[in-house]
């Protein structure tokens, strides 16, 4: 059984023009040491995925499917038991570190407060246990600074607080939601390398949230790409980026920068934008921005298709979509 295991999860928000399917059908397990990436534009169900996995979903969100941590069903699980397994089980490093912490309580004090409420821990003995946190992800003076606020630490400092809280009870189950996101590229490289030791230190399942594909590449074994909700492709990462199978993959890979660029040529873009939840097609959520789309795409959503070892790809036009690669077209 693996330590985390999501079957047809689906979630659907209120919005003023009427509920709006956010999740579409998304499946995947995790097991403890594993590493599983989901990347993607802004607004394609990546951190409502993640959301729907602590319970922390909007007001009046529908979820269905199923969701089961070591065997225990999360949907309709209620809040009091989802608050238990928040901070304890699972631990959650938010996307953005200036505004995740609390600016009227001491970093000390929110260290300690996820030991003292899942494990009883005094108020003494759970400050102590805050200072070996912090120092073990490299706050300088952890002792001195315990007693600080967020507003006298750096961007990566709080982010490395924020890390700090995510791991303070020993969770199963770490999830990263673009944990680097407003810091510098060497705070970033620091960020992501303190993630690597610790999951491999702590044997932690890791639940990393990018739209960064060298992020993705760097720090998880296995990756979704999702879009409108769904995920389109899914397999070994070193899998996936040496065989992008789904139209939708390709154009995020073609949308990169490349060092050595010529200069003053453009990048290439993905046409159109990403629409409304309300404005999704009924049928491939891509449809009408890829340049393969026919008539055919627009009726039902694409069944997930073998591509290769543990690769997947949600697409009926996979084979002009891989002769179009092959001639270097796409």
């Amino acid at each position: 059984m693996a330590l985390l295991e999501v079957q047809g999860l689906q979630v659907a928000l209120q919005t003023q023009r009427g509920s709006a399917r956010a999740v579409r059908d998304v499946s995947f397990t995790l097991d403890r040491g594993e590493t599983l990436g989901l990347v993607g534009e802004s607004g394609c169900g990546k951190s409502i995925t993640a959301m729907a996995l602590l319970g922390l979903l909007p007001e009046h969100a529908q979820v269905s499917g199923s969701i089961r941590l070591d065997g225990q069903e999360l949907v309709d699980l209620g809040e009091p038991g989802l608050r238990a397994l928040r901070g304890d089980r699972i631990g959650m490093v938010f996307q953005e570190p200036m505004t995740a912490l609390n600016p009227v309580h001491t970093i000390g004090d929110q260290v300690a407060e996820p030991l003292r409420l899942h494990r009883g821990m005094s108020r003494a003995a759970a400050r102590q246990e805050a200072i070996a946190l912090l120092e073990r992800v490299g706050i300088p003076d952890a002792r001195r600074r315990v007693d600080g606020y967020p507003h006298q630490f750096s961007g990566g400092q709080r982010q490395r607080i924020t890390i700090a809280m995510a791991l303070a009870c020993g969770p199963d189950l770490l999830i990263a939601d673009e944990p680097t996101t407003a810091l510098d590229v060497t705070v970033q490289q620091q960020i992501l390398a303190l993630i690597r030791e610790l999951v491999a230190e702590r044997g932690l399942a890791l639940l990393l949230i990018s739209h960064d594909l060298g992020v993705v590449a760097q720090n998880v074994a296995r990756l979704l790409v999702m879009y409108g909700g769904s995920v389109v492709e899914s397999g070994p990462t070193a899998e996936v980026f040496a065989r992008r199978s789904h139209p939708y993959t390709l154009g995020l890979f073609g949308a990169r920068p490349r060092l050595g660029g010529q200069r003053g040529v453009r990048l290439a873009t993905i046409p159109g934008t990403v629409p409304e939840l309300p404005e999704l097609p009924p049928g491939c959520p891509f449809a009408g921005r890829c340049a393969f789309t026919i008539a055919a795409c627009n009726d039902t959503v694409p069944p997930p298709v073998p591509v290769g070892p543990g690769h997947q790809a949600r697409c009926i036009r996979l084979d002009a979509v891989a002769a179009a690669r092959q001639s270097g077209v796409a």
